[in-house]
């Protein structure tokens, strides 16, 4: 089982590289200029970064390849989140309300496969300006905060979840028991 982290420029990075690891996947960390083939992968994190797509039409390396040629399970993280909403036609802009540390998260799909075993209510670590302010069309709400209505999506069809907040950190709950479930589902 391989699950690479393609690095977005996230200041967290090498922490989802780690719960991986420690969860024995097989991971490493590169580039988004790394190229499709060359990922040998069973999923794909993506990671945050510290870019704003607010106004711009960064394509952010080659992260549009991977969600459109490739065809295994992607865990989109913060700036990872975001660029998956603009990609399949959603919105992204300032936060009328920015979150930067302990967030209130509310699952709205506890049957989201993402969420399984998981309370419907948790505190989430989160660090943004921006988010996701209208769905892409293909994507359900899975999960929202008081300030950022959607801090979890998820493709309809395929195995693509985005989340606004951080799982890979140590101060969200759960956090070690979502990167475990995103795994089981690289493994079907």
């Amino acid at each position: 089982m391989r699950i690479p982290v393609v690095d977005n420029g996230g200041q967290w990075t090498h922490r989802e590289y780690r719960v991986l690891r420690d969860l024995g996947v097989e991971t490493g960390i590169l580039p988004n200029t790394t190229p499709l083939e060359d990922l040998h992968a069973d999923g794909i994190v993506l990671s945050g970064g510290a870019l704003s797509l607010e106004g711009t039409g960064d394509p952010l390396g080659r992260t549009a390849s991977y969600v459109d040629d490739g065809s295994v399970p992607i865990l989109a993280i913060c700036l990872g989140h975001q660029f998956l909403a603009r990609h399949f036609g959603g919105t992204v802009a300032r936060a009328e309300v920015p979150e930067f540390g302990r967030v209130d998260l509310e699952v709205d799909r506890p049957d989201s496969p993402l969420f399984a075993g998981i309370p419907a209510r948790l505190h989430v670590w989160s660090n943004h300006n921006d988010e996701v302010v209208r769905l892409p069309p293909e994507f359900d709400l899975v999960a929202h905060s008081t300030h950022c209505r959607v801090q979890v999506m998820a493709h309809r069809t395929r195995p693509i979840f985005g989340v606004q907040f951080h799982p890979e950190v140590e101060h969200t709950e759960h956090g070690t028991a979502i990167f475990q479930n995103f795994v089981g589902l690289c493994r079907k």
